[in-house]
């Protein structure tokens, strides 16, 4: 059996990596797409409607033990699942968007979810996207890139975003960007695996360029790799 390879996309929110990453996926013979994200907000949505707080550690453990989380793969993508039920609209709300870095930043969480992330090899070689995928969870990646974008761009994709979901508590550009803000200086300045650009990852600053463009910049470097696809 050959052995299941990762390409690692990392960045802050609305960068763009989950389309680029997904699109990518679908250009690559027989690879996964993964957005390590969803797990985390998975993770905030069901302790939130548990009633688990995150300053509430012990509470926390015993939530992550008793969650009864589920994968499958369909179309090449890998679906999360708890009890049975997939996740849906409610993990793109504003609410999660303000909960989901406080829980996210909890050791606890990190570990389990990590651990959950790397057994996903076990569906073949993966495109992963998140913010630590190429520095914590996948250090040793085929390739490994960091998408960026100004946060005044980044607002306005997550607006965009949000605009026609189920998402009531949407108060507005100014307050998506105040929301944006607010989780970059919790990502960057947590003290587990703080967001930052891991070694060795190629650079992409997205505000000047399409979906389609920044897809091309990394197939481009994922076909230099020797070995790691054939063509696509």
């Amino acid at each position: 059996m050959i052995p299941a390879v990762v390409v690692a996309i990392d960045g802050p929110s609305a960068s763009g990596k989950s389309t680029v990453a997904r699109r990518v996926a679908e250009r690559l013979p027989d690879f996964v797409y993964v957005d390590s994200g969803a797990l985390y907000r998975l993770v905030t949505v069901a302790a939130m409607q548990a009633g688990v707080a995150p300053e509430d550690g012990p509470v926390v453990r015993r939530f992550l033990d008793a969650l009864p989380l589920e994968y499958i793969v369909r179309d090449r993508v890998v679906v999360y699942r708890v009890g049975g039920r997939e996740a849906g609209p409610e993990l793109r709300t504003q609410a999660v968007n303000e909960n989901v870095s406080l829980f996210a930043a909890l050791a606890p969480v990190r570990e389990r979810v990590v651990g959950w992330l790397r057994g996903l090899t076990r569906f073949g070689s993966l495109v992963m996207e998140g913010r630590d995928i190429g520095e914590v969870v996948f250090p040793g990646a085929a390739c490994k890139f960091y998408l960026n974008a100004s946060p005044e761009e980044r607002a306005r994709r997550r607006h965009r975003e949000l605009e026609g979901r189920v998402a009531p508590d949407d108060g507005g550009l100014r307050q998506v960007d105040e929301s944006l803000r607010r989780r970059d200086r919790i990502d960057s300045g947590r003290a587990v695996a703080p967001l930052r650009i891991p070694a060795g990852s190629a650079v992409i600053d997205s505000t000047g360029l399409t979906i389609d463009q920044v897809v091309e910049v990394v197939l481009l470097q994922v076909r230099q790799v020797p070995g790691l696809v054939s063509n696509g």
